[in-house]
């Protein structure tokens, strides 16, 4: 995983703890593993300021197939970098590369660093 470095806009974390019921429904985890999950994906994870990335949102705002994608697509703009995700409608926005988990799975899997 050290060849992946991780970068979200600040707002992530607020994000993660908005939709809890809904992900530990849909992981069928408990909520300690949730809280694990989240203070490890803290330590991964580089939070970026918005005003770092602000310049390239109008930019993004015309690509995006969705305005909460917005951000992602700014920050990966400022960043000259790639997106994790696997919304079909944001990988075709075409401005910035997607790659979806099982893609970089097989990128970590293969030792790829596209």
């Amino acid at each position: 995983m050290d060849r992946f470095h991780l970068f979200a806009p600040e707002f992530l974390f607020e994000e993660f703890a908005k939709y809890e019921s809904y992900i530990l429904k849909k992981t069928k985890r408990s909520k300690s593993d949730f809280k694990k999950f989240l203070q490890a994906l803290k330590r991964r994870v580089e939070v970026t300021p918005k005003e770092d990335f602000e310049e390239y949102l109008e930019h993004a705002e015309k690509a995006s197939p969705d305005p909460k994608d917005v951000p992602y697509i700014a920050l990966a703009l400022y960043l000259k970098a790639s997106i994790w995700s696997n919304d079909d409608a944001l990988k075709r926005q075409g401005l910035v590369k997607v790659h979806t988990a099982k893609e970089l799975y097989e990128m970590l899997r293969d030792g790829s660093t596209e």
